[in-house]
This record gives C-alpha cells, structure tokens and sequence, in this order.
C-alpha cells in the first residue's frame, strides 16, 4: 500500500507538471506568438528545448520546495498528504486554466502544500515553516514570509517596473535615432525596429524558456525528492527489486542531489504539457490585455526573464505567470497607461491573490476527506 502511494506522488506530481505546461509554459511563449514572431509550433518547440536546459540548470528551487516550507520535524510528510497537496493546486489550476486566467502554478502548489501539512498536523501552525533568518538579507531566509510571501509581491512589481525601464529606454533610442539623418534615422523607423526586434526576441523568448525551466519545473522535482526521501526514510522503498533502486533516495532533502532521471522527467513532461493546450492563456496575455509589437515583446521578455532567473539562483519559487504578465503590463504603460486593459488585469490580480488560499483550502479539504474515510495520513 506504501509503495503504491508512493508511485502514486510520482505520477500526479507528473500530472501536475503537465498541467502547469499547458497553464505556465504558455505565459513564457505567449508574446513571441502574439508578434508573430514564431510561429506556435516553433515557439513551443523552442519552450521546451530551452525548459529541458534550464530544468537541468541548478537544484536550489528544488530544495526550497523539498525542505524550506513544512516542518519535518513536527510533521511526517507522508505521501497521502502530498497526493492531497497537489491535488488541490491540479484542481485551482485547471478552473483558472478553463476561465483562462493566467494564475500562478507556483503558488497553487505551495498553498496546496502548505494545507495538506496544516491539516496533517492536526491544525498545528507550527507545521509550516514561517521565516527563519538566515544572512544579511531576507531572500537568505528559509520559510513561507521570505521564500514565497515577499516575493510573490516584490517580483511582479520588479517586473512591471523593469518591463517600464527597459521599453521606455528603447522608445527614447529610437526617438533619438528618428532624429538624426541618413542611417540613424533610418534604424529608427518602425518597420526597421520590428524586423530588428523580430530576431532578438527569438532570443528574449529563449531566456524566458530557460527561466521557466529553471524555476517551475524544479517545483515539481522538489516534491518527488521530497516523496521519495521520505518513504525511505520510513523504510517504504526497503524492499525494492534491484532494478527499481534508482528510486531510492538518501539522506536529508536539505541537502540532496536531485538525480537526473527526475529532472529529465519533469522537463520532459513540461514540454508535453506545453504541446497540448495553452491557448486560452496565450489569448489573454499576448491579445487581450495589451497589443504587441516585438520590441515590446522582447522588452516584457527580456525583464520577465531577468527577474526569474534572479529568484531561481536565491532558490526562490516566483510565479512565472506572475512576472511576464507584469512586465507586459509594464511595457504597455510605457507606450500609453490606456493600452493597458485594466479589466482583464482586475480579473487577473484577483486570481493571484486567491490561488494561495484557495489552492490551500482544497489541500485542507482533502486532507480531512481522506482522514474521514479512512485512508493513511
């Protein structure tokens, strides 16, 4: 019964990744198709080829995710109760997928964590990890204020205010250049800027693949190193033929490797997710909310994946939704404060205010459910 639970994380932690490709992956390509840039195919191509590199690229995300929340100490993190953890950010993911609101996969799986813990504990706040100093700086810190809290507030905003930066310097290269007579002012006509901007933002919308990568898909890697390091720490993976070894992980997740085949996995099925359906969400962010050129793709792009890859070397789990859709909101601004659309954005923020709580609630829900009907916590 244990061993099966435990392949049971693994396969609806994959579904979870797979989901959030088709829900997150899409915010990473969603400006370079809404330019016409690429086209989908190629830019899902180039989402996943770039979600492989940055999957591969560091663990820190990871251990935040296996170690940095829930308290092991007060709490075993059994594998029903991260069954009910991610089923509780599958469940906030796929109503805000239908809706298409481009909310945040990252925090549904931390809310969704955090109250299947909560209720595991019997009601025990002493469960989450709440901010443990830990440096100079608060991003040192370890526990939901620094690690989750602050920058689910602090990043969007970096965002918009860099996405702003960033437009509003190549508005003003470019008045400049129109200025000027010969070439200069030829490289600053609009059809000059938009082939320009076509190129670089292939590159732009490559960083923000990696940064995605990088960040959400090593959520995921987190909670399987967190499933399996746990039963084998309760002996549940004791008995396992030789040929399921690789299976076994040892040690404190604070301090693991996380092994190839889970980072593989979880890129793997990103990119499959990213395949398969995120055009509800890709509608809202790259046509709804504000008309794109390239060059404000490449500017939202560009501080979108600046910022990600910031949080992702701190082992910071940001919300890649999050952060482009605030940098579009920020380059939109540049251009005029009336091209933003500022119902969708209402609709939007709304979404990210709730996915924490709500994706929390669910966990607690189910938690209590399978308690009642019997089921090991």
């Amino acid at each position: 019964m244990e061993l099966t639970l435990v392949f049971s994380v693994i396969v609806i932690a994959l579904v979870f990744e797979y989901i959030n490709g088709f829900h997150d992956t899409a915010n990473s390509i969603a400006t370079v198709v809404a330019t016409k840039v690429l086209s989908p195919g190629q830019a899902v191509m180039l989402a996943a080829g770039m979600n492989l590199i940055g999957a591969l690229w560091g663990t820190a995300v990871a251990k935040t995710i296996a170690s940095g929340l829930i308290d092991t100490g007060v709490i075993n993190v059994t594998s029903m109760v991260l069954i009910c953890a991610l089923a509780g950010g599958v469940i906030w993911n796929l109503i805000t997928w239908w809706w298409g609101l481009p909310s945040s996969s990252s925090h549904a799986l931390v809310g969704g964590l955090c109250g299947a813990a909560f209720a595991a504990a019997g009601d025990n706040w002493h469960a989450i990890i709440w901010n443990i100093p830990g440096g100079e700086h608060w991003w040192h810190g370890k526990g939901l204020l620094p690690k989750v809290v602050i920058p689910m507030v602090l990043s969007p905003l970096a965002g918009f205010i860099l996405g702003m930066l960033i437009m509003g310097a190549l508005f003003a290269l470019f008045s400049f250049l129109a200025d000027r007579k010969g070439v200069l002012q030829k490289i600053g006509r609009p059809r000059f800027a938009n082939a320009l901007f076509g190129k670089l933002q292939i590159l732009s919308a490559s960083a923000m693949g990696w940064a995605h990568g990088s960040n959400d898909a090593q959520k995921t890697m987190g909670i399987i190193a967190l499933a399996l390091a746990s039963a084998g720490v309760a002996g549940q993976l004791d008995g396992l033929p030789q040929w399921l070894h690789f299976l076994r992980l040892d040690g404190d997740p604070k301090n693991l490797e996380i092994p190839l085949w889970i980072k593989l996995s979880c890129a793997i099925v990103m990119a499959a997710g990213t395949a398969a359906g995120g055009w509800r969400i890709i509608k809202t962010l790259g046509h709804k909310m504000v008309k794109l050129h390239p060059v404000h793709g490449f500017a939202a792009e560009t501080a979108s994946a600046t910022m990600i890859l910031s949080a992702s070397s701190l082992g910071i789990p940001v919300s890649t939704t999050h952060n482009i859709s605030a940098a579009i909101m920020g380059v939109g601004t540049a251009k005029r404060l009336n091209a933003i659309k500022w119902t969708i954005v209402e609709r939007m923020i709304w979404a990210w205010i709730l996915t924490l709580p709500i994706a929390a609630g669910l966990a607690y829900l189910l938690v209590k459910a399978a308690h009642l009907v019997g089921l090991p916590i």
